[in-house]
């Protein structure tokens, strides 16, 4: 029974990675692409991606696995025969518990290392693309808005790097527009800051409060465009960001650091550790409530509606448990709460699957009763 739920939540997991995964592929397509960012950057964005990806699916591939292989068992008789030889519930249970904990040890090696270490990776790439000059503005023949208000275009860029026919709209002061045109610029970094230097081109400047127009002709002519690129980005790493030994025994130096309260800090912190306890509650709620009611020739999908149900209900419960934590860090426990509750639920499933063999035994007549 193991290496079948094993086998089937290998092949949900693969289906739910790849549907999240392409959608995730798809937005940072249009992100990427269209900032003028190569394919390899596109193809290593996705791939940090995707270590998140797989933790938000696996407690519902757990589930589908679960159930799927619950529900195959019982259309083939094979939990009927299970129960005939003597298995109770509780003890069919035990394979699903050990699946549940593999598959939890998996999900603590995401969240604990994988996914902050891919997160932070990604968060650095990004401030380095966000530095990225040409990529941001050496794109020619198009009309580029790097900034609100900001329209910038460059007809060609020559193999030296010089850039011919340059325009460049200023309109973020409603009261004043500038607009430059130039039969040349360049790129320079001078400390630090980013300028075009324009050469032969004509600057105009329109008034919005009296209506006038004022054109200057300038030999060269630098603008500062540093603003337009973007202030650097500071090297300060969130507490997402963090593997989970940075945040063990360093809770308040994390929470300076990330300029996140304390309590945000320790529900992350234990929101981590009660992932694995999810995967496990997950999967025995699928398994517990399709042991509960008789065979119908309509199947159970009254068991799996119950179940889905179910699992609703674990995650409510984490919504209000991490408003709490958040709220109160030494209501850190309540972060359990979820997991808690979602045993509690199978657990009560289990103990009702197991009291109807028990009163029929209980009903049968004695041999006495019989010869009577």
């Amino acid at each position: 029974m193991l290496s079948q739920l094993m086998v089937l939540f290998g092949f949900f997991a693969l289906v739910l990675v790849s549907i999240y995964w392409i959608n995730q592929a798809v937005r940072l397509f249009d992100r990427l692409i269209g900032d003028g960012q190569s394919a390899f950057v596109f193809l290593e964005f996705t791939a940090l991606t995707l270590p998140n990806v797989i933790r938000l699916v696996l407690p519902m591939a757990v589930f589908a696995g679960s159930v799927y292989v619950t529900n195959r068992l019982s259309n083939e008789s094979e939990l009927v025969v299970m129960q005939a030889t003597g298995f109770s519930p509780w003890r069919l249970a035990r394979p699903v518990v050990y699946y549940g904990l593999i598959i939890g040890v998996l999900m603590s090696v995401l969240t604990h290392m994988l996914v902050p270490i891919s997160l932070d990776q990604m968060k650095q790439r990004e401030n380095e693309i966000s530095r990225n000059i040409t990529a941001r503005l050496l794109t020619e023949g198009t009309f580029l808005h790097p900034a609100d208000g900001i329209t910038f275009y460059i007809r060609e860029i020559t193999q030296d790097g010089a850039l011919n026919d340059v325009f460049l709209s200023d309109r973020r002061d409603p009261e004043r527009a500038l607009s430059y045109t130039a039969n040349q610029a360049f790129l320079i970094q001078d400390q630090g800051v980013v300028k075009l230097v324009m050469v032969d081109g004509l600057a105009q400047s329109y008034m919005a409060s009296d209506k006038r127009l004022f054109t200057t002709t300038f030999d060269d002519f630098a603008y500062d465009i540093s603003a337009l690129l973007g202030s650097p980005k500071s090297g300060r790493r969130d507490t997402q960001h963090r593997p989970t030994w940075e945040l063990i025994g360093q809770i308040d130096k994390v929470a300076e650091e990330t300029r996140k309260s304390r309590a945000f800090v320790v529900e992350q912190l234990h929101f981590r550790v009660n992932q694995a306890f999810l995967c496990l509650a997950a999967a025995l709620i699928g398994f517990s409530t399709l042991l509960l009611g008789q065979f119908s020739r309509f199947g159970v999908w009254r068991q799996i509606v119950g179940a889905l149900v179910l699992l609703v209900i674990v995650k409510l419960v984490e919504g209000l448990a991490t408003d709490a934590v958040r709220a109160n860090a030494e209501m850190w426990p309540l972060v359990y709460a979820p997991s808690i509750v979602g045993l509690a639920m199978s657990a009560v499933m289990l103990q009702i699957a197991a009291r109807p063999r028990g009163r029929r035994r209980r009903a049968q007549p004695t041999g006495a009763e019989v010869s009577g």
